[in-house]
C-alpha cells in the first residue's frame, strides 16, 4: 500500500489515464478530494453543518475537474458541499455520483458552528487527552469515524477499481489512518486538493460500494 500526499491533483493522468486505470500491476487506486472552499468563516468548526460551497466554487470545481486522472467510480459525502463538486466530476466524466454516508464528515456535536476560539480550553484539552475516544461535544468520537471511514474503504478496495471519493478534511485523515499511512492526522489538505492511496487489488467477492446513487470540514 502506497500513500501520497499532494497540495493538488496532478495534471496528467496517473496510468495514462486508461479507462482500466487502478486495475494496472494488482493494484487498486483511491483519489481522496476535499470540497471546495465552504460558505463559511474561516477558523469554524463546522463538521456536519450542511454549509453550502463559496462564490469560488465555479472557478474551483473547474481546477479540480481538469486535473483530475481517469477513474471509474465516483463516491461522494451527502453534504452539500461535496454533493456540488461530485456532480460537476461526474457531468464531466460520465460517472454518476454514488452516495456514501460514511464518508461524511465528524459530527462535533455542540461544537459545530462555533469558531475553534470559542470552544471551552478544557473540553479540548479533554479531546486532545484521549484523542481516539473523547467526546466532550457530545457527537462522534474519532474512533467512530474511524470504524466507518474503515468500512468504506474496505468495500472500495473488495471492487478493485478506481475511485474518486469527494469528502473531507477529517475523512482523508482517517482513511489515511486506516490505510496504515505515517502522520496519517498531521496530513493537510486544501479545499480541492487530493491525496492517493494505493492498495493491492483485492477480488471482488460481494457487490461493491455504498448503496443510494444520484442523489475537519
Amino acid at each position: 500500500m502506497k500513500c501520497h500526499s499532494r497540495e493538488s491533483l496532478p495534471s496528467t493522468p496517473i496510468g495514462g489515464g486508461n479507462p482500466g486505470v487502478g486495475r494496472g500491476f494488482g493494484t487498486m487506486r483511491l483519489i481522496l478530494i476535499r470540497h471546495t472552499r465552504p460558505a463559511v468563516a474561516d477558523n469554524v468548526c463546522y463538521g456536519v453543518t450542511d454549509v453550502d460551497v463559496a462564490p469560488t466554487f465555479e472557478e474551483d470545481a473547474a481546477r479540480v475537474v481538469a486535473t483530475l486522472p481517469a477513474v471509474e467510480r465516483l463516491v461522494t459525502s451527502p453534504l452539500r458541499r461535496c454533493m456540488r463538486l461530485a456532480e460537476r466530476i461526474g457531468a464531466a466524466r460520465g460517472l454518476v455520483p454514488v452516495v456514501d454516508g460514511r464518508i461524511r464528515e465528524m459530527d462535533f456535536g455542540r461544537w459545530e458552528c462555533l469558531p475553534w476560539s470559542a470552544i471551552d480550553r478544557t473540553e479540548l484539552d479533554a479531546w486532545a487527552a484521549d484523542f481516539s475516544h473523547a467526546r466532550p461535544h457530545g457527537g462522534e468520537s474519532v474512533a467512530m469515524v474511524s470504524k466507518r471511514v474503515g468500512s468504506a474503504l474496505a468495500d472500495y478496495r473488495r471492487s478493485g477499481v478506481s475511485h474518486a471519493v469527494v469528502t473531507h478534511a477529517g475523512i482523508i485523515k482517517a482513511a489515511l489512518a486506516e490505510a496504515g499511512c505515517a502522520d496519517a492526522w498531521m496530513t493537510s489538505a486544501g479545499f480541492g486538493d487530493a491525496v492517493h492511496i494505493e492498495f493491492p487489488a483485492e477480488p471482488e467477492r460481494s457487490p461493491s460500494g455504498p448503496r443510494g446513487v444520484g442523489s475537519w470540514d
